[in-house]
């Protein structure tokens, strides 16, 4: 089946084109053409590939916790792909050594079965630093030994991507270059360690930092933190673009000093894609409410966000141009999973996962594989 879109500026994964019409045929793309006018012909706004989202805890009221399996993270992942993303990292925040394993082989046989969406598994922790714990069980917190790193070597075999967020206070310099040298994507993350010990980290191979700000220490004259080896390095880094987990005027700042490399993530918990106000999560009643996930004692718990809010925020709150945001929602988080060649772009011979986002930068339409969802 041959389509052929229309009306809509098109974001290829660099770049916005106007009077661009794109050809797919069978599900696949086939290039595109000026001054055609498609049998699917849309009302102005954006074609774009569909998003790649790096932190996801969950998805159509499941959380990706020790009961996970295949099919709990097939769930997950159809969620999100209901929400516009072409694939996802279900992500483990820090849990007990036996969900860990449970989790991991879950991920194994996902990969295995080709779920789609799935990508790989995002384990957030335990091995992060108590002082900045966030919403996580300060009680599961621990150093990393030496078979949770055999683990995590192993995994690392059997997941197209396994992406690891720690702490450099409960990780050694020795054991993030073993795992980065068995293909683990290391982040740093949960940490109050200062700008000297981040740079050892990122020399040692760490290559990205969880969610920029939240769970760090915040920067000062004097010290500048992990925040501040961020935005004084080219280490890729997440952002939750909620505008409540970073201020707008943050995020200016951030993409002044960091023009690239910067990606957006949702951090979802299970709420995401339901209507739900409440839920019991890990044993915690965590509330719902204009934007904000809470604990009983007002906490933040996570994000309720979806990846085209966080474009949202930063086209029109962080006045950021829609190129750049769009990079940040597609091939920008593509590339670091090492995944740009297939995942990001709109290019000849790619599957055909695509969103359109209206005037407002809000979800309109999505097709998986051409087929509208």
């Amino acid at each position: 089946m041959r389509q052929v879109f229309s009306g809509a500026q098109v974001f290829d994964g660099s770049q916005l084109h106007d009077d661009l019409a794109l050809i797919v045929e069978d599900g696949l793309i086939v290039g595109v053409q000026t001054g055609l006018r498609g049998d699917v012909v849309l009302d102005g706004g954006v074609l774009a590939p569909a998003f790649v989202d790096l932190q996801v805890n969950g998805g159509g009221g499941i959380m990706l916790d020790g009961q996970a399996d295949a099919g709990r993270i097939a769930a997950i992942c159809a969620t999100h792909i209901l929400l516009g993303c072409a694939g996802v990292l279900p992500t483990l925040i820090t849990d007990t050594p036996k969900a860990t394993a449970q989790v991991i082989q879950a991920g194994i046989e996902a990969a295995q079965a080709n779920v789609p969406g799935f990508l790989g598994l995002h384990l957030e922790g335990p091995h992060l630093d108590p002082r900045r714990k966030g919403a996580h069980d300060a009680a599961l917190i621990r150093p990393m030994g030496s078979d949770d790193l055999a683990i995590l070597l192993a995994a690392a075999q059997k997941l197209p991507v396994l992406m690891v967020t720690l702490a450099p206070c409960s990780v050694s310099l020795d054991q993030v270059r073993a795992l980065v040298k068995a293909g683990v994507l290391v982040s740093l993350g949960h940490s109050e360690c200062s700008y000297d010990e981040a740079m050892a980290y990122i020399a040692a191979g760490a290559g990205c930092a969880t969610h920029l700000f939240n769970a760090m220490a915040p920067m000062a004259a004097r010290a500048p933190g992990l925040a501040g080896a961020v935005l004084d390095s080219d280490l890729p880094a997440g952002l939750i673009a909620d505008g409540i987990h970073v201020a707008p005027a943050v995020l200016r700042l951030a993409m002044a000093a960091r023009p690239d490399g910067l990606f957006l993530v949702s951090d979802c918990m299970a709420f995401a894609g339901t209507d739900h106000t409440e839920m019991v999560l890990g044993g915690r009643r965590i509330r719902r409410d204009a934007g904000r996930l809470t604990l009983e004692d007002c906490t933040l718990a996570g994000a309720d966000l979806r990846l085209d809010k966080a474009l949202s925020v930063m086209v029109q709150d962080a006045r950021l141009a829609p190129e750049k945001a769009l990079a940040m929602v597609t091939s920008t988080p593509a590339k670091l999973i090492g995944m740009g060649g297939s995942l990001g772009h709109l290019a000849p011979d790619r599957r055909a996962d695509l969103v359109h986002l209206n005037r407002d930068w809000q979800l309109s339409q999505i097709w998986w594989g051409g087929v509208a969802l």
